[in-house]
């Protein structure tokens, strides 16, 4: 598994052995008989030029030559990491076309390295390409869908993602993400620019968000945006560092939090575009719980199991939901007449 051969070291904490413990799991509970396996291909650097520069590319393509090298001070590579970072990307356009197409209800794409923090000239936070924002440029240019909704539940904010898109009112961005934090962007204010103005929603949460809290805001924020905005197509950049295990955040969100999350955008893929509905991994770095929350998503998508969020988003602490709604309609209202 050529994911596996980026090699950060044992003590990075993006390192093999996240995958290694969502592959174990799938294989111990038996998803191989309700999931298909996409084997992926690399991307293109014309692909991936779609986002990033073409300096950027010819600079990362050096490094196959390297043992090791580094792009960022928390971004180690080596020289087999080139091939598995347009292996990621890859094996996500690979997963949209299929869902595209209809080939695929839905996917997840687990790949790694993950990819929200790069930018188009830059390495950042475990992140070489931006995998979401090239299937999202992909999905447009490509595969001629006028609209795409991505999704960005990490705990960190994925500045890349929003970066590439900030000026682009044909893909909707909306993340939440814990304020003050890694990469210390993400604020209300940031809506986007241009013609882009209002395509951009970012939620920075104060630490302690739980399960509840997620589901309240993504119902109440979400749901009704995302059905003004009617994608063609939802891509999620799956976090797993919102567990309240995580070395790396502090929220407080359990398996059961990551199913009814998964379910709701299952319901607004559904009635927006026919179920179309990809999720890629990005953070999570508690292996134990990311297992745990993979598997939970896993079995909101195939049909094993079928939360119901209404009832889990009732518990919301109402005043750390309010804050938050209030925040995001006094900037977004006059953009969206759900929030007016």
């Amino acid at each position: 598994m050529r994911y596996l051969e980026h090699a950060t070291g044992n003590n990075h904490p993006e390192n093999a052995r996240r995958l290694q413990a969502i592959f174990s799991m799938l294989d111990q509970d038996g998803f191989s008989d309700c999931c298909l396996t996409i084997k992926p291909r690399p991307c293109t650097s014309k692909t991936l030029r779609l986002v990033h520069t073409a300096e950027y590319v010819a600079k990362i393509a050096a490094t196959a030559d390297l043992p090791h090298a580094s792009m960022a001070g928390d971004t180690p590579i080596c020289a087999a990491s080139f091939l598995a970072a347009r292996l990621a990307v890859g094996g996500l356009i690979q997963a949209v076309e299929q869902v595209v197409t209809g080939q695929l209800t839905n996917a997840m794409a687990l790949v790694r390295p993950p990819g929200h923090h790069a930018e188009a000239g830059r390495a950042m936070g475990f992140c070489l390409f931006n995998n979401v924002a090239v299937a999202a440029k992909y999905a447009r240019s490509i595969l001629k869908l006028k609209r795409v909704l991505i999704v960005d539940w990490d705990v960190h904010h994925g500045n890349g993602t929003q970066h590439a898109f900030e000026r682009d009112p044909s893909v909707l961005f909306f993340s939440t993400h814990q304020y003050p934090h890694y990469p210390g962007t993400g604020l209300f204010t940031e809506a986007g620019s241009g013609p882009g103005e209002g395509y951009t929603i970012n939620l920075p949460l104060s630490r302690g968000y739980a399960d509840a809290e997620f589901v309240a805001i993504f119902n109440r924020l979400l749901r009704p945006v995302a059905e003004e905005f009617c994608p063609q197509l939802v891509l999620v950049s799956a976090g797993f560092d919102i567990h309240a295990k995580d070395p790396l955040g502090a929220m407080r969100v359990t398996p059961a939090g990551f199913a009814a999350m998964t379910r709701i955008l299952m319901d607004i893929a559904e009635q927006c575009c026919n179920g179309r509905l990809v999720l890629t991994l990005e953070g999570g770095y508690q292996r134990e719980a990311l297992k745990e929350s993979v598997k939970a998503v896993i079995e909101q998508l195939t049909g094993k199991n079928r939360c119901q969020p209404q009832h889990i988003g009732k518990y919301a602490r109402s005043g750390k939901v309010k804050r938050i709604v209030q925040r995001c309609t006094g900037v977004h209202k006059r953009f969206w007449r759900c929030l007016s």
